[in-house]
């Protein structure tokens, strides 16, 4: 099988393999396991290899390189424009030359694979949409037209979309899927905490405005300012980095709070499983894989009632849910410190998602291509 992946994820080449983003190629690593051939339709990076990247797993992978696009400005939005026709022609190519068409979406490059896949209604496709599918969500328009196209069983012939959550309503391609980070040898009983002394929380993330890390560091200082001992480790790099650095600087809170740019998945581990709480109170998700991997390990999730993160808190009793306002959240917050049993809490956050591993993961995927 010639398996073909259209992505926006930049890639890189390096010792004689292909590097990108390691969440996604961890993920893609385990749909090569059964297949032939690979061809990555995708940007390269115009950065170094990071600590966050590893290469993909396969001993034949052809990669066909199209510009990266976006629309944020004048400039970018014409060289975007001019260069359209072009990815059209790589990404038609492409996918004449595939067995199985997988679209990663949402994004530029993958709404454009929305397009083309339109031509070949005989071959068989996936879309992985690891957005958030909530139809009464708000979102670009350009995300919400993916999703129509995905749905629209005219248009999109012989395609599952996988998407994250049980939404009602839905055409019969739409698969409700989710991801993983952890093998079944990686269960583990958790360690009660002690939620009566300091207590640590943990952001994992990129420093963006769509993950509000500020709003994160606020909540903790909010709680500091109220008599809690807390300390806060953020891990994750972006754009933010220096407005959240002067933040902490200005408001006398070094001792409590630091940030320690990507590191690797083996020391977000070790921090997850010595903190209390994983804050993510972002503006949108899919399926949040910091949140999972928080849960797996018993680190009680602080997050906002987006995409499908209700479901997977158990609507509050496997974490707590909160409003994207400082006052509320550490409202709640403090509510739910004096109320409920945290060590349960815990317990049940871990228990459900110890039940969705890669080996799980693993074997829907092999379902998929081997259907």
């Amino acid at each position: 099988m010639r398996f073909l992946i259209i992505t926006h994820v930049l890639h890189e080449p390096h010792a004689q393999q292909w590097y990108a983003y390691a969440p996604y190629v961890r993920e893609m690593n385990l749909w090569l396991k059964y297949v032939d051939e690979v061809e990555i339709v995708a940007p390269l990076m115009d950065t170094p290899i990071s600590e966050i990247d590893i290469g993909y797993q396969h001993n034949k992978i052809k990669f066909t390189e199209i510009p990266a696009i976006a629309f944020i400005n004048f400039n970018n939005g014409l060289k975007s424009l001019l260069a359209i026709p072009f990815i059209f022609f790589r990404l038609f190519r492409a996918c004449k030359r595939a067995d199985h068409i997988h679209l990663r979406c949402p994004g530029n490059i993958g709404l454009l694979g929305c397009f083309v896949q339109i031509c070949f209604p005989k071959k068989i496709k996936t879309a992985k949409y690891a957005g958030n599918w909530d139809p009464n969500a708000k979102q670009p328009l350009s995300y919400k037209f993916q999703k129509w196209i995905l749905s629209n069983t005219v248009l999109t012939k012989n395609m599952t979309v996988l998407a994250y959550g049980n939404w009602p309503n839905q055409t019969k391609n739409i698969k409700p899927f989710f991801t993983a980070s952890f093998k079944n040898e990686d269960r583990e009983a958790i360690l009660e905490r002690d939620y009566f002394k300091t207590l640590k929380f943990v952001f994992v993330g990129s420093l963006v405005s769509g993950k509000r890390p500020l709003l994160a560091i606020k909540i903790v200082e909010a709680l500091k300012n109220k008599g809690y001992t807390v300390k806060l480790d953020l891990y994750g790099d972006g754009v933010l980095k220096e407005e959240l650095r002067q933040y902490i600087s200005s408001h006398n809170l070094s001792e409590n709070i630091r940030l320690h740019g990507n590191k690797t998945s083996e020391t977000i581990v070790k921090a997850l499983k010595q903190s209390h709480f994983l804050i993510l109170a972002s503006k949108s998700e899919g399926w949040p894989k910091a949140v999972a991997e928080a849960m797996f390990f018993g680190t009680i999730p602080i997050a906002t009632a987006v995409s499908c993160v209700p479901s997977m808190l158990g609507n509050g009793s496997r974490g707590i849910l909160v409003e994207p306002d400082v006052s509320k959240a550490v409202s709640h917050i403090i509510e739910v410190l004096s109320k409920e049993d945290l060590n349960k809490m815990a317990k049940l956050a871990s228990d459900w998602s110890q039940t969705f591993t890669l080996d799980y993961f693993e074997s829907e995927i092999k379902k998929l291509l081997m259907a």
